[in-house]
């Protein structure tokens, strides 16, 4: 096994390699880019770059002056001298001075030049940085891409934590007593109900939530957006715990609605092959009750399936947010920041997020194979590989 384990390991390296390849070669070739954002921002908004820092300074250096009045941007677009300090920054360019200048390499200094970054130099350097776990700063908001993710984590952990739990408590249940009562007027309804939910889209389930319960038309019983009320650090523990539940409910509702259906058709298939099976005619045979047959011997084969895939619900549980559920109750999670990121062209958010989650993804996958192992011993990776 821990030669497997070692080849799935080696494998990670040259695998996110080409991820990380692939999505930086389409985003070259792809037109737009940061600047190109900046430059349509400043069309109708005077103030964009001080959202990079660069103050009344950089106003002018960005507009050049002009009849509207000093600092006054707008309509004018990104001067030569401000867009090459701007790829600088971003790095897509660098200065180089001549040899024997003193002083720190600037734009302005006649011995000094803008040099384009080619794209396998940029690809190298990236790539050196994460490397290291340095995902840099985002472009257009003051703040690493770390610190970033970190801050939009609670909203994906809400919405997945609850629904993977309700999902499993709820699924796996049903889905066993659909196996033992396979073709029963139970089995037919309660699988018409499941398929039928999935069917639903979930941002029209949010909708309908939000009419019917969220003040639309009919009962204000829930509130319309955000995962705590105004001045929830001043509630009491209590208080602070439903008025987080309170918030929650529809959102995750309406996210949990399409979850059933797979997870509870996959356990009643797993319990129906096994309960199938010999060794479950033998147990029967030998006088041992139903429910001593099915807890006994049964479900721990048929879980195996549903079990060895709790390293990837773990994954999903912090990193699949519904961007379109977000969007609707107006919660701000990791799904509208990658959203925005690739709205906005920052690269930084785009690409660190890619490599951290690519990386726990295919870590995940290795994770998974060896709890498919834990659960059944029997299963032998090195023999099924050589």
């Amino acid at each position: 096994m821990g030669a497997y384990i070692l080849r799935r390991l080696l494998l990670v390296i040259p695998t996110l390699f080409g991820i990380m390849l692939i999505n930086f070669a389409l985003t070259n070739v792809v037109p737009g880019g940061p600047l190109d954002q900046i430059e349509a921002r400043l069309e109708g908004e005077g103030d964009a770059i001080k959202n990079l820092g660069g103050g009344e300074d950089a106003q002018k250096d960005a507009g050049g002056g002009g009849a509207e009045g000093e600092g006054y941007i707008g309509g004018r677009g990104l001067s030569p001298e401000f867009r090459a300090k701007l790829e600088v920054q971003f790095g897509f360019a660098r200065i180089v001075c001549a040899p024997g200048y003193v002083g720190e390499p600037t734009i302005k200094a006649p011995e000094c030049m803008k040099e384009d970054i080619p794209f396998w130099e940029r690809f190298g350097i990236m790539m050196w940085r994460y490397l290291r776990f340095d995902f840099g700063e985002s472009y257009f908001r003051d703040i690493s891409v770390i610190d970033l993710v970190v801050e939009k984590m609670p909203v994906s952990i809400s919405l997945g934590l609850w629904s993977t739990l309700i999902a499993y408590l709820v699924s796996i249940p049903l889905g066993i007593r659909k196996a033992v009562r396979d073709g029963s007027r139970f089995d037919t309804w309660s699988s018409g109900i499941i398929i039928a939910a999935y069917a639903i889209p979930g941002f029209l389930f949010a909708i309908l939530l939000m009419v019917l319960f969220a003040g639309g038309s009919y009962w204000q019983w829930f509130p319309l957006r955000g995962l705590t009320s105004e001045g929830w650090e001043d509630f009491s523990l209590w208080h602070k715990i439903t008025d987080y539940l309170w918030h929650i409910t529809l959102p995750v509702t309406a996210q949990l609605i399409s979850s059933f259906a797979t997870l509870t058709l996959l356990t009643k298939n797993s319990f129906l092959d096994e309960i199938k099976k010999q060794y479950v005619m033998t147990a029967r045979a030998k006088g041992l009750s139903e429910r001593r047959v099915l807890y006994g011997h049964v479900f721990r084969n048929a879980m195996l399936i549903v079990i060895a895939g709790f390293p990837g619900l773990f994954l999903g549980v912090f990193f699949g947010s519904s961007l379109i559920i977000e969007m609707i109750f107006s919660l701000d999670g990791l799904g509208q920041l990658g959203f925005k990121s690739a709205v906005e062209r920052d690269y930084a958010v785009m690409f660190g997020t890619l490599f951290a989650f690519g990386l726990i993804g295919l870590v995940v996958g290795i994770l998974s194979d060896l709890m498919y192992v834990f659960v059944d011993p029997r299963i032998d990776f090195e023999k099924r590989s050589g």
